[in-house]
This record gives structure tokens, C-alpha cells and sequence, in this order.
């Protein structure tokens, strides 16, 4: 009897590694979960990770998809990963990581004023660049490392984003998808591919050329497990490992979003609206779109740093009682905090958040802190819980309008995924306050599911992404904006959220410059 070909999907996430089987309909016949530790700090506002840690975590999480399923390993006909965006990796010229891994979430900064030469100094202040570029080089993780760590900057011969070290892992090749390339790097965006010698960004960042990898296009095979990986992963050796992209633009994928006209919302750690685009579309003027998981589109997207991280933030702080219930119960705490939701009537009586906890480079400006107005003595925690999702739907639906002007294409439904988008009273209030239907995709591990595509797509099991899309992805719940709250929340965004940054931004100023804080 023949045996149904499977893909494995691993998916690196910043809370869990997560292993992953899609058959060709885009049904989850498979899975291990390892829980991640996602960084440590050994000074205040580092975020660093052993490389290896990584490795390690992703043979747990296959281990455990072995033991909870009985299908056989022979089945799996290629593999794809997608990873946490902007984790940076030093490597030797044998391949030996020289330093713990840079995280995304770090927060240190690159010291001095970043040289410019005199030509772009002059083109950069007519343009009133020059804030941005200076932020461009402090953030740059290579330029501190070249600044504070000579000698290892010195003995690194690859310079790799955490997908192309996991790849150097799997194939025993330093290649990467271009789909991946996400970070403080010399990356085309416009191209997708490495930038020219005479780019500005070769200036701006340490890096050199011959420290980047190999890039291939999602789809595209990177190589084949060696031996070592296949023992690792559980797998025979010699399995096709298909290119994918990050975890953003896999589960912009796995949602389904393929033009302009659908907008996917990510209700994670970093919160997100997303459009998918054949044209290279900034959604911010002169920050780039990032690569799609489809090759040669474009992500556009506006992103609220930290976004879902203030829902965690209450959760610890106020939400005791309910994980205490559900554990007790036997039951997730996202029923009882739902509960909370519908104690509060839409608009939670006043109370109005902006969700500006961890300044932006230009939207917002680096000024900017997260604000609620509006409190009187009616107000209860459950009222500030409702509020902040509403904050944060107010300030994704600014991300939208922002969309639609540079696409000059209006959305017309929004996919929504994520930790929070198992919530049915988030997802209605969505739905309310974007005046469109919010959806669900048929599957909670979409960027799994993305990946899953790009490989089946390089397998050749379909023809190109509209086909393997059509095929693999579904619709599950769907919620309608209900008329009257959607007046509500309509009149409550124009004439009070959108006038709150204005109104508030003299203040920022006024606070950063008496505490010095946000640096």
C-alpha cells in the first residue's frame, strides 16, 4: 500500500520549535512542540541565545512529533523551515558559532554618530534621512559587535541571520531563502538579493560580502540533510530541504493572503497588518517591504513592536484569578479572559489606549510611550483588559488606511493569526472596529503551514502558489462586523484615537527630555 507524502515543517519560533506534518491538502497530520527559553540577558536590554540551543530545541520538538505519531518517516518527502526574524549568528570559517546569537528582541545600540560620506550627508538631509540612517547604523547588531568585540568580529567568516544557521545545520551549506532575509543586513529589498558594491549600506555596516550566505528563492532546494541532521531530525539522510522564508511572510502564506486585497493580521508578540504585492509598494515612506514567501512579491507592512506583548503584560499582573479558574477547571485561560471582554460594553466606557509601549523609528517617532485617557471611577481591570485590544485593533486599523493609500488598493477582509486570534471577542471586535469580516485560517500553525507550501511548490505537487494555496489553505471562523458597535468604535477612532498622537506628542518630548527616557 502506497504511503501519503508528507512535508515536515519546522518552525523556530521566539516562545517554541515547533515540528510539523502537512500532507498535500494543507491538513496537520503531525506535530511536537519544545518550549523555548527566548533569550538571555546577561546585561540590561540584551537578548542573547546559545546557537546550538536552537539546534537542540528543534531534535526535541521532532522527537516528540516521532512519539505522538505513527506515520512512517520514509513518508516525508522534503523539509522546509521558517525562523524568528533578525537573530543574528557569528560562525568561524569551520562553521563554529564564536558568540551567543543576537536576538531580535535585543535592545543594545552601537555607540557614536555613523560615517556618512560627504555626497550622502547632503542627499540624506534634503530628504530628512539623516535621524534614520543613524538609527539604521546603531541597530545595526554587526556594528556593535565590530566595535565592542574586535577580536571576534575579526575571526568571523559567516555572518548569518538564524534561518541561514539552522540551514548550515540541516544541508551542511551556507545558503539561505531570500525570503528570510528580515534584519540589519545589506539586503535589496527592491531586488531581492544582496546589494550592489556601490550601495550606501555596505558604508553603514560592518559586514562584508563574503560573510553572507548563498541566497535561493522560496521554493527553491537549498540541499539535502546530511547525515548528522537526518539522525537529529529522526529522518533518513538525503531528504530534500526545501527553501521557505520567515516566520512573518510563511504565515502571511499559510493565511492565504496573495494580493493587495486581503490583509493579514498577526496577534503575536509583535502585532501586524500585512499586504502581499506584485509591485514594491513602501509602506512607510523609505522603509522598504519586506520579501514575500511567494517569490519576487513584496510584504508591506506596519508593525506595532511589542504589540500583544501588554495583553501577557495584564495577563500576569492582573490576570491571576483566571489562570488559577482554568486551571483548576481543566480549561485554557483564554475562555476566562474572554469573559472579561464581555463584562464591557464596546468602547469600554471611555477608556482609550494607545499602544505605543516601545518606540518606532518613524511611525511613530522614537518620542512616543503608550497612554490611557479617559479613566473614571467605573473602571475596572476588566474595562483596561477590553481597552487594550482595542488600542491595538485602533492602531492596526491605522495600519491598514496606511496600506490602502500606498497600495492604492482598499482591503476588503482581513485573515487574522497568532496567540491572540484564538480569542472569538478580539476577532469580533476586530471585525467591528475595521468595519470588515475578520477570519480565521483553517489551522493554528499557519507559518508551518506557509513553509509547508513553499516545498510543496519546489516538489512540484503543484504548479505554481495560486494552485498550492487554492489546495492547502481554508477558511475557519468568520466574524462579521455587527452595524451599531461598528459606529461606535467608528466615531471613537476618528474624532479621539487618531487625535491622541498629536495631542500627546509635545508631552513625549517634554518627558524624554526631563527623565531621558525612551533612549
Amino acid at each position: 500500500m502506497s504511503v501519503e507524502p508528507l512535508i515536515l515543517a519546522i518552525d523556530n519560533g521566539t516562545q517554541s520549535t515547533r515540528a510539523l506534518l502537512f500532507n498535500g491538502r494543507g491538513e496537520l497530520v503531525g506535530k511536537g512542540q519544545d518550549g523555548i527559553d527566548p533569550y538571555r540577558s546577561p546585561e540590561p536590554g540584551w537578548a542573547e541565545q546559545d546557537p546550538d540551543y536552537y539546534w537542540q530545541s528543534i531534535g526535541r520538538a521532532c522527537a516528540q512529533l516521532w512519539d505522538n505519531t505513527a506515520v512512517p518517516r520514509e513518508a516525508v518527502a522534503g523539509v522546509a523551515l521558517t525562523t524568528q526574524r533578525g537573530t543574528v549568528v557569528n560562525l568561524d570559517a569551520n562553521g563554529t558559532p564564536l558568540r551567543p546569537a543576537i536576538v531580535w528582541l535585543d535592545q543594545r545600540r552601537a555607540p557614536g554618530p555613523v560615517r556618512v560620506p560627504p555626497f550622502w550627508r547632503v542627499v540624506l538631509r534634503l530628504l530628512g534621512l539623516s535621524g534614520t540612517i543613524q538609527k539604521l547604523g546603531e541597530q545595526t547588531q554587526a556594528n556593535w559587535i565590530a566595535h565592542n568585540q574586535p577580536d571576534v568580529w575579526a575571526r568571523t567568516s559567516h555572518y548569518l541571520l538564524l534561518s541561514g544557521y539552522l540551514n548550515w545545520r540541516l544541508t551542511g551549506r551556507f545558503v539561505d531563502s531570500t525570503g528570510s532575509q528580515v534584519g540589519y543586513l545589506p539586503f535589496d529589498y527592491r531586488r531581492h538579493d544582496w546589494c550592489r558594491p556601490n550601495d550606501l549600506k555596505w558604508q553603514l555596516m560592518a559586514v562584508k560580502r563574503s560573510m553572507l550566505p548563498e541566497l535561493v528563492r522560496p521554493g527553491e532546494r537549498m540541499g539535502e540533510l546530511t547525515p548528522g541532521a537526518a539522525t537529529h531530525l529522526g529522518l533518513p539522510s538525503g531528504v530534500p530541504v526545501l527553501a521557505a522564508a520567515s516566520d512573518k511572510a510563511c504565515e502571511i502564506l499559510g493565511c492565504g493572503g496573495l494580493s493587495p486585497e486581503t490583509a493579514c493580521m498577526s496577534y503575536g508578540t509583535t502585532a501586524t497588518i500585512n499586504t502581499t504585492n506584485n509591485r514594491y509598494v513602501e509602506p512607510t515612506r523609505f522603509l522598504p517591504p519586506y520579501p514575500s514567501a511567494v517569490p519576487g512579491r513584496y510584504s508591506g507592512e506596519v508593525m506595532i513592536y511589542r504589540g500583544f506583548w501588554m495583553v501577557s503584560w495584564f495577563k500576569r499582573q492582573f490576570g491571576q484569578r483566571e489562570q488559577a479558574i482554568a486551571k483548576e477547571r481543566g480549561i485554557a485561560p483564554e475562555a476566562l479572559f474572554d469573559e472579561l471582554v464581555r463584562e464591557v460594553p464596546p468602547g469600554s466606557m471611555g477608556l482609550m489606549l494607545q499602544p505605543y509601549w516601545s518606540p518606532g523609528v518613524r511611525q511613530p517617532g522614537p518620542e512616543a510611550k503608550g497612554a490611557i485617557i479617559g479613566f473614571g471611577d467605573v473602571h475596572t481591570r476588566a474595562h483596561i483588559y477590553r481597552a487594550i485590544l482595542e488600542g491595538l485593533a485602533y492602531a492596526l486599523r491605522e495600519g491598514k488606511e496606511r496600506l490602502e493609500r500606498r497600495n492604492r488598493v482598499p482591503v476588503q477582509c482581513l485573515r487574522v493569526a497568532g496567540g491572540g486570534s484564538q480569542s472569538d471577542e478580539a476577532l469580533q471586535l476586530t471585525a467591528d472596529i475595521f468595519g470588515l469580516p475578520a477570519e480565521r485560517p483553517h489551522t493554528y500553525e499557519t507559518s508551518g503551514l506557509g513553509a509547508a507550501i513553499n516545498a510543496a511548490v519546489g516538489l512540484g505537487w503543484y504548479a505554481d502558489y495560486d494552485s498550492a494555496v487554492a489546495a492547502m489553505t481554508r477558511l475557519g471562523e468568520r466574524f462579521d462586523p455587527d452595524p451599531e458597535r461598528q459606529a461606535l468604535y467608528d466615531r471613537l477612532y476618528r474624532e479621539v484615537y487618531q487625535r491622541m498622537y498629536s495631542r500627546l506628542s509635545p508631552l513625549y518630548h517634554r518627558i524624554r527630555a526631563i527623565t531621558g527616557y525612551p533612549e
